[in-house]
């Protein structure tokens, strides 16, 4: 995603605007007066709040997603780079707005208003944890067969187990341990 500065300007202070205030009471005002710019200017940039929260999220999944590319990519055991790359997936996509007393209302707002880059986020992640697991698996680095479950399966498996924390409403470090748990007994379940 190829924007301005003064675009990147506002989403670089948009999330923290919608976390104080909430989606709905959040203003292009608010918005404008964070990212320092009039509001004639963020109405240059964006038609209301919802584009830019729409804007947001797009970039914030891209830039997630990239990290978890280069997690699931590097070098190590399987259930390491996979745990990394959920790691690198909670912390980017949920630990700011699970930290803040408006979260669920954010999330609903993310999937009413960005279901479709929120879903191909998940549906790649998903794929590429599948990848990793089928490698691994073929490689005897671990042993699906001992769960009976796809690679696909165990990767869905793996996300939702992500979600139901996020929902459990554990935030920050919890989030992240939560998800460490999962993987560690994953990496138990599935060793050859």
């Amino acid at each position: 995603m190829t924007a301005s500065p003064k675009t990147q300007q506002i989403l670089d202070s948009s999330l923290a605007v919608f976390c104080r205030y909430g989606f709905a009471k959040t203003t292009m005002s608010d918005l404008a007066g964070a990212a320092g710019v009039s509001r004639a200017t963020l109405y240059l940039h964006f038609s209301n709040k919802e584009a830019v929260f729409r804007a947001g999220s797009e970039r914030a999944h891209a830039a997630v997603m990239a990290e978890v590319e280069e997690r699931l990519g590097a070098e190590g055991p399987a259930i390491g780079r996979i745990d990394a790359a959920m790691n690198a997936y909670l912390r980017g996509l949920m630990e700011e707005i699970g930290a803040s007393p408006h979260g669920r209302e954010l999330f609903d707002s993310n999937l009413e208003l960005s279901a479709d880059i929120t879903l191909a986020a998940r549906r790649r992640l998903t794929d590429r944890i599948a990848e990793v697991l089928a490698e691994a698996d073929t490689r005897g680095e671990i042993r699906l067969s001992a769960l009976g479950a796809t690679p696909r399966e165990l990767a869905g498996l793996i996300l939702a187990s992500a979600e139901g924390i996020k929902l459990a409403g554990g935030p920050g470090a919890r989030l992240a341990a939560g998800s460490a748990l999962f993987m560690r007994i994953l990496g138990a379940a599935t060793a050859p």
